[in-house]
């Protein structure tokens, strides 16, 4: 009992400081002010002002970033325009009408415009028919096509395509190049990614300050954004110390139920069952004691620090059934971190500690099987590197490119859920651990009950998934089997993110004494011969005031 009332008394100091985290990070709106315009599109910044475009003015407005004022305006250089960007003389103007204010005539061109008089320097076809936002990275133009969902970079000269790649979502309109990162503002999602230009990858995702974003670019340590619902002008951080957001408190009650039944004809002569016991996190807090019924025999602390509550029970008859629950009432939050790349530390910074447990190999891992070798080396093949940022996102996504999810049952060996190709989330989860510890990632799994839809619900599916350690960050959460989906946004959700749904129960490296390979609970029993027993386990949700 005195490991639990120091480790209590942790959890509150981490419940004290979280608050404070959540009060800053990036998407934050810092300032805003009106548009000039009713329906403002592109934006761009020349180094001392801020250039809107507005499609129903037909106007690019010089916009002071310190007030919002217009310093002056230009005539944009034809009826519809969109994107907007600066190569550091001159602006350039997407237009998604190609000159002509003609209805349904997608015909996109982009323009090279003096920003003193409008005068058109230069004119190129758009690589595509509806080119949104627009960005310069100081050698090529970037354009959005929220009709096919790509970003495109081309030749400002000829508008010759240089490569394009898949959109974060379904709705992409701004665009901005920050001088390592592409920034991709999305209507639909609401929402503004920072991803890679390489390929696409998407690396942070924050909300947007509105329901119809738009234009957006980037200085300083901000992003700025234009709205055309709220007709409104938004300085954003674009960067905090901040490691992750907490939001959507959800408060629950859930009541665990671990039941063994005796269907004989024999006797259980023991019986032990352990449950796991819930801590404080970054997804969650717990409120209160946490009640057992019956109450516990005592609490068993595992190689992996993980605490059980263990029920012992002797001589259980045919026909008898021992109940075990825990109630816990907790405090749910959406978790999203802001992991930076460049921010990442080398693995030589991983404390010897993590080392020594995290990335141990055994006989469920097996990472030294030709199966797991030769799926890491084709997985970061065409990416040279030692951050363990990217080294992590590229496994995720060999796993996911050649894996698909579905629970054929057993929990197999990594070797063996990689040479089959599916998996259930467990298997998913320790081939994903196999693989980040064969190139020195400590990584570990997390088990959890879930609210299934309603708060009020049944849950006896459960979940799992892993998290890796990133110098710098910490512990992060990362789901394989969450993130097997096809759109980009919806692959990065599962890297750094967790919904208000889950508790965690369970925190493990695997091959426990008390709960083997299993979460949430576990038992063990001796019987008489030809005894038949049952074990089953299942969580009752129901919302908390």
């Amino acid at each position: 009992m005195k490991s639990l009332k120091i480790t209590a008394i942790l959890i509150v100091l981490c419940g004290m400081i979280l608050p404070k985290q959540a009060m800053s990070y990036p998407g934050e709106v810092a300032r805003q002010f009106k548009t000039p315009g009713k329906i403002p599109t592109g934006l761009t910044y020349d180094g001392e002002n801020l250039w809107m475009a507005d499609r129903k003015d037909k106007v690019l407005y010089a916009v002071n970033p310190d007030n919002g004022e217009v310093v002056r305006k230009i005539s944009s250089p034809a009826y519809w325009p969109m994107g907007l960007t600066w190569d550091g003389e001159s602006l350039w103007s997407a237009d998604v009408k190609g000159g002509i204010p003609l209805s349904e005539n997608y015909n996109g061109v982009v323009y090279r415009v003096d920003p003193d008089d409008g005068t058109i320097l230069h004119t190129v076809r758009a690589p595509t028919g509806r080119p949104r936002g627009l960005a310069w990275d100081g050698e090529y133009l970037w354009c959005v096509d929220n009709e096919k969902n790509q970003i495109i970079q081309f030749n400002p000269s000829d508008g010759t395509t240089i490569k394009a790649f898949k959109a974060p979502a379904n709705d992409p309109r701004g665009l901005t190049y920050d001088g390592q990162y592409l920034w991709v503002t999305d209507r639909t999602q609401d929402e503004i990614y920072m991803i890679s230009p390489r390929d696409g990858s998407v690396i942070i995702i924050s909300e947007a300050p509105g329901h119809f974003t738009r234009g957006i670019t980037h200085f300083g340590n901000h992003l700025w954004t234009v709205d055309s619902q709220s007709d409104a002008l938004f300085q954003l951080k674009a960067k905090d110390d901040t490691p992750y957001r907490r939001s959507n408190a959800t408060k629950a009650q859930v009541t665990y139920t671990h039941q063994v039944t005796n269907f004989g004809p024999g006797d259980v002569q023991d019986l032990d069952i352990h449950v796991a016991i819930p801590e404080n996190r970054p997804n969650q807090k717990i409120a209160g004691d946490i009640s057992y019924t019956p109450n516990y025999t005592d609490v068993v602390t595992d190689q992996w620090d993980q605490e059980t509550a263990h029920l012992n029970r002797q001589d259980i008859r045919a026909n008898e059934t021992v109940e075990f629950n825990m109630k816990v009432d907790a405090t749910l939050y959406d978790v999203r971190y802001f992991i930076y790349p460049d921010q990442v530390g080398n693995l030589d910074q991983v404390p010897q500690e993590i080392k020594d447990r995290y990335l141990a190999n055994n006989e469920k891992y097996q990472y030294q099987h030709p199966v797991i070798q030769d799926a890491v080396k084709k997985a970061l093949a065409d990416r040279d590197t030692d951050n363990p940022y990217w080294m992590a996102r590229e496994l995720f996504n060999y796993l996911i490119d050649n894996m698909y999810y579905e629970m054929v049952g057993g929990w197999n060996t990594a070797p063996a859920v990689l040479e089959r190709g599916n998996g259930s989330c467990s298997e998913y989860a320790f081939t994903y651990i196999a693989m980040c510890r064969s190139v020195g990632i400590p990584a570990r799994y997390v088990g959890a009950l879930v609210i299934r839809g309603d708060k009020a619900s049944l849950d006896d599916v459960f979940h799992r998934w892993t998290e890796i350690y990133l110098p710098n960050f910490g512990w992060v959460p990362v789901d394989p089997s969450g993130g097997d989906r096809k759109m980009p946004r919806d692959q990065a959700d599962a890297i750094g993110h967790l919904p208000a749904r889950y508790l965690i129960t369970t925190q493990s490296g695997g091959g426990s004494e008390t709960m083997e390979w299993t979460y949430n609970s576990n038992d063990f029993l001796i019987t008489d011969p030809k005894t038949h027993v049952v074990s089953d386990n299942f969580a009752d949700w129901a919302p908390r005031e």
